[in-house]
């Protein structure tokens, strides 16, 4: 049995949730620096897994939808999701990518609906957390609350991130921010930080980043052109980590030289015709 796409887990029943649940440990699970903070003693870090269950998530499936019920947040132990919001026409904007680590549904504690679609981009593992049993261990323990706050600092931190790179960057420097922070967030998790796949599509990468999935695919062509990386299908080699960064952070030299060449061949096309 399946769990219900979009279901809340409140609602799910007792058989389904002994066939798709289950108990963790938090020790022995690599990214619990990430979502836990390390000074913990040993009995807080019991108390704080006893409070968590684990399920599976096909991709595809949703973790919840925009306008659900908001009883818990999640960790992603393995996998990858976005994040995204509908219109009253249906039109999508993604704003987020998730890998393991990262926790899901704060968006919702403010209002106690969820704010977003979250949607598994391939087959995973999240931790489950009741939100009012992780209230309780707040109080308790207070560096669980600190690191809490910390985390939610660092997501209001991205999402001001975002607003400068569609507000104010060029189109070749919007990509290259977008590969530098994912290689930085691959390499953060003990993952290489200049081999990867693109868990999501260019198409995805576009609506993200706000560029046309056509713009994506030429501005990949031309940085690999540039000899800054290497692309196979969704597989991707960081070369020129350096020359990227300064990329996204200033323009650089990259930039002003794939502009040049790219009037040249506008010429010299425009000469042959003639």
């Amino acid at each position: 049995m399946s769990i219900p796409i979009g279901q809340p887990l409140l609602h799910i029943t007792q058989l389904s949730l002994k066939k798709q649940v289950q108990k963790v440990n938090c020790s022995d699970c690599r990214m619990r620096q990430l979502c836990m903070p390390m000074n913990l003693g040993e009995e807080e870090i019991k108390r704080f897994y006893e409070i968590i269950s684990r399920r599976r998530i096909r991709r595809g499936d949703y973790l919840y939808r925009m306008d659900d019920p908001f009883n818990n947040l999640y960790a992603i132990h393995c996998g990858y999701f976005k994040t995204y919001q509908t219109d009253f026409s249906g039109r999508q904007q993604i704003n987020g990518f998730q890998m393991a680590g990262a926790l899901l549904g704060m968006d919702a504690i403010h209002t106690g609906r969820h704010q977003c679609h979250s949607m598994a981009l391939e087959d995973g593992e999240i931790c489950i957390i009741p939100f009012f049993r992780l209230e309780t261990l707040f109080r308790e323990i207070p560096r669980l609350l600190h690191h809490f706050h910390k985390m939610m600092s660092e997501e209001i931190t991205r999402e001001q991130n975002i607003m400068l790179l569609l507000g104010s960057m060029r189109a070749e420097q919007r990509l290259a921010s977008f590969l530098i922070n994912l290689s930085s967030n691959y390499a953060v998790r003990g993952y290489s930080s200049t081999c990867f796949q693109l868990r999501m599509s260019r198409a995805d990468i576009g609506n993200y980043i706000g560029l046309s999935l056509e713009t994506v695919c030429r501005l990949l062509t031309r940085f690999k052109k540039q000899g800054w990386l290497m692309v196979n299908q969704r597989e991707v080699k960081l070369l020129d980590i350096e020359k990227l960064t300064m990329l996204a952070s200033c323009g650089g030299e990259g930039s002003l030289k794939a502009s040049k060449a790219e009037i040249v061949n506008q010429k010299n096309i425009k000469i042959k015709v003639g």
